[in-house]
């Protein structure tokens, strides 16, 4: 006869501990993500009003001036989608090359403000983010989304959790029998 901790409380335990576990991952990943520099919506706006739209194209696929989603690398920089690079970018203007124009600095939009910029730069991150045609989730929606797919997640554990015990239970009946 063997001592020890029964095999079902082992099966319970990581039962309850994944969804914790998983949860926890989310949370972190959630939090790893940087906050966008502005908001995007008043960047989509702007983007229609300010005239950027006359260079990179009305769904920002690019014309006159480089595609912005998905955005195109150009060898000045490392990570295209950097707050700082979009807002320096925007704010300062830029010579393109490979087949592009020059930007003009505010993109002829002298009107722009600080704000204004980061909006911009928020618009064009976030629509490289989530492929094209989704919306992304608001932060009640994420949380309420999380919380059901654990519940379900959780539920559907300790439903198996529960056959796997009655079958363990039935196998154990089934050879005590045998032996006697």
């Amino acid at each position: 006869m063997r001592l020890g901790k029964p095999r079902w409380l082992t099966a319970s335990a990581v039962a309850f501990l994944l969804p914790s576990l998983l949860v926890g991952l989310a949370t972190v990943a959630i939090a790893a993500t940087a906050p966008l520099p502005g908001d995007p919506k008043k960047g989509e706006t702007l983007y229609n009003q300010s005239g950027c739209s006359t260079c990179h194209g009305a769904s920002l696929t690019g014309g006159i001036g480089p595609p912005l989603a998905p955005i195109k690398k150009l060898p000045d920089t490392q990570n295209p989608l950097d707050p700082q690079y979009l807002i320096d970018t925007i704010t300062n203007g830029k010579s393109v090359g490979g087949g592009y124009g020059t930007m003009p600095p505010k993109g002829n939009a002298p009107q722009l403000a600080a704000q204004d910029i980061q909006d911009l730069a928020a618009y064009i991150i976030q629509t490289n983010q989530v492929p094209a045609g989704t919306r992304p989730y608001s932060p009640d929606q994420l949380a309420k989304s999380t919380i059901a797919w654990v519940t379900i997640g959780t539920l559907a554990m300790l439903a198996l959790t529960y056959l796997l015990s009655r079958y363990n239970m039935r196998c154990i009946a089934f050879k005590s029998r045998r032996h006697v």
